[in-house]
């Protein structure tokens, strides 16, 4: 099951995202660099899969062979380090 990149609400449905399948919540794209497996704003390109093309707009469809979509369980992960870091943030008064 895929979530949205920008609402994190997860997708309706089964199978592959479509290229113009859109969020049910927000309207964004869905077949985008930032809701897929292999995006890593640290890698080249942002993008851990060596032999996929380049992509500008990361948050825009995109006809990419190698999408695969992240799953609802790994974006747990995310929101554990957002909370974390905010826990930080306010022990050490960082605004």
């Amino acid at each position: 099951m895929t979530t949205c990149h920008r609402c994190g609400r997860a997708r309706e449905g089964s199978g592959p995202v479509g290229r113009t399948e859109t969020c049910d919540g927000c309207g964004a794209d869905l077949h985008v660099c930032r809701n897929c497996d292999f995006f890593d704003p640290a890698a080249y390109n942002e993008c851990r899969e060596s032999r996929a093309e380049r992509v500008l707009e990361k948050d825009r469809a995109n006809f990419c062979d190698w999408f695969r979509g992240k799953q609802a369980a790994r974006e747990k992960g995310t929101a554990d380090q957002d909370t974390a870091r905010k826990k930080l943030d306010s022990l050490f008064r960082k605004t």
